[in-house]
């Protein structure tokens, strides 16, 4: 799971610098925008199952790719997918 998220965390940034640094800050970088992160919780909810309304979140605790995995594994025990 967490290399399925890192794989499309690379497509949407544009940059497999998510997949060598865990930490970056994608907001502060510049490797996302809104409509990334939009396309991101379609795909969580198309790939696993788990549903991610954008409101739920602050780009805070999804803003590296180690919290967008902190995040989806979250969502997924919450809502039994895990």
């Amino acid at each position: 799971m967490e290399e399925k998220i890192l794989e499309m965390l690379a497509d949407l940034c544009g940059d497999n610098i998510v997949k060598e640094n865990c930490d970056i800050n994608m907001v502060e970088a510049d490797l996302m925008d809104s409509l990334d992160w939009t396309e991101l919780l379609v795909w969580v909810e198309e790939e696993f199952g788990a549903i991610m309304s954008p409101s739920e979140y602050t780009k805070e605790e999804m803003e590296t790719p180690n919290k967008v995995i902190e995040q989806v594994k979250k969502k997924l025990a919450e809502q039994g997918l895990a």
